[in-house]
């Protein structure tokens, strides 16, 4: 079962990019929270304890707004141009007893047999969308790969889902493959490989004024 982190949250009136950058100064997050069909509502969260609780799976946090205590399920970070450190945060409003759509992470399993053999996996899937109780959401879903051979593949619909989850994403979907990898040629065996054309040698056509010889 997933655990409720409880998360300070102050509210705030004023947004934009440089009321947002000055947050950040401060060593604040900027968020927004929405959802339940209720006005979006714009607050700060601190940013240490924040990244730590991401570090250690949370997912859904209890906070106390004006309205009274509210139960948030993260829904989306957004990271800065270096792709390492968050800069906003979004998170919707949930009932602990409802059913909610998630992204949860594929994490491959196991040597593949093909590897044996000359065989490379090639993950082409990294999320599976799936419903599943608030308080069941899984940190993530294991994907099984020690029985792929060369040639073999493995789709959403052969991944094993934990109990009272439905899958959401497409199940014909490829999540993984094992296949030989492609042999690198130099220039000269490119060129070496490529037919030879002979050259056809055929009759100059007499100039105007020269006889066609005999």
């Amino acid at each position: 079962m997933s655990e409720v982190m409880s998360l300070s949250v102050e509210m705030r009136e004023q947004v934009g990019s440089k009321t947002a950058s000055r947050l950040r100064e401060q060593g604040k997050l900027p968020a927004v929270i929405y959802g339940h069909k209720q006005q979006p509502v714009s607050v700060a969260l601190d940013q240490h304890s924040f990244v730590e609780s991401l570090h250690h799976g949370h997912r859904i946090f209890s906070v106390d707004l004006p309205e009274g205590k509210q139960a948030l399920l993260l829904k989306d970070l957004q990271y800065d141009y270096l792709g390492k450190n968050v800069i906003h945060v979004d998170m919707v409003r949930v009932d602990l007893n409802e059913r909610v759509t998630v992204e949860i992470p594929l994490v491959l399993r196991g040597t593949a047999k093909g590897s044996q053999h000359g065989g490379v996996v090639d993950q082409l899937m990294s999320n599976l969308e799936i419903e599943c109780p608030v308080l069941e959401i899984p940190e993530s879903i294991p994907v099984v790969i020690k029985e792929l051979e060369v040639g073999d593949s493995i789709t959403v619909a052969q991944v094993a889902l934990p109990s009272n989850c439905t899958l959401k994403s497409d199940p014909k979907a490829l999540v993984a493959i094992c296949h030989e990898i492609a042999e690198v040629k130099t220039t000269e065996e490119m060129l070496a490989e490529q037919p030879v054309t002979p050259e056809v040698i055929t009759e100059r056509a007499p100039k105007e004024g020269e006889e066609e010889a005999k």
